[in-house]
């Protein structure tokens, strides 16, 4: 069974003009454990499929399925359990909260799905991605790229079956976009996790197993 199955999903939205198609009819499924780009143009309809596939946001028509659950007939509380059971996510602008320290910002998702124990795992996932000696410093202390490895912590350390980066080195130079490249398929790799990734950077989506191209809401190449 896939971990992820779309299927005929559309997004539209009335405007003053009449109503925008952002997504029409798109279709495609992601195996356990596979790698892929969603890749297009500004505008092409890659974040909406994302927030869709994510249950951030409710299609106007067509299901997602996550691990045989159709999360887009849920309700908005609904959703919320799937996501914190099973996603994780890196955002390009990291969405750390500022008064929570990074040790905080990682033991958070934990303690939100009631782990008992939250300390010692975001401790350990800390020292792995590098930070080890910066638990107690705030966001506003971390450089850019410190920052996003907070992110990254915070997305692996509750072991997802499925994680969504949104540009995840978007407001990153590139010599720390490409470190934290390297760091993401590394975590990937060791939690098995299934990664699907919302870039317009080539070169980031050749690493991916596969690439799933949108243009003007539709599917054109897989």
């Amino acid at each position: 069974m896939p971990t992820l199955e779309v299927d005929r999903l559309s997004k539209r939205v009335a405007l003053p003009s009449g109503e925008l198609t952002i997504l029409d009819g798109v279709g495609f499924s992601i195996a356990k454990g596979d790698t892929v780009a969603i890749v297009g143009a500004s505008g092409s309809g890659k974040s909406t499929l994302l927030s869709l596939m994510a249950g951030l946001d409710s299609p106007s028509s067509g299901t997602v399925t996550l691990d045989g659950e159709p999360i887009s007939s849920l309700d908005e509380d609904g959703r919320a359990r799937v996501r914190s059971e099973k996603v994780g996510f890196v955002f390009q602008s990291f969405q750390l909260l500022p008064s929570l320290t990074a040790l905080e910002n990682v033991m958070l998702p934990l303690e939100l799905r009631g782990d008992r124990d939250a300390f010692a795992p975001a401790q350990a996932i800390l020292a792995k991605v590098g930070l080890g000696q910066r638990l107690d410093h705030y966001p506003r202390q971390l450089s850019g790229g410190e920052q996003q490895r907070v992110a990254l912590a915070r997305a692996f350390v509750t072991r997802p079956s499925l994680l969504f980066a949104d540009e995840p080195t978007g407001n990153l130079d590139t010599h720390t976009g490409q470190a934290i490249i390297e760091l993401l398929f590394e975590l990937n790799a060791d939690a098995g996790t299934t990664l699907v990734l919302v870039t317009h950077d080539e070169h980031l989506a050749e690493r991916c197993h596969r690439r799933i191209r949108l243009d003007s809401g539709r599917l054109v190449q897989e």
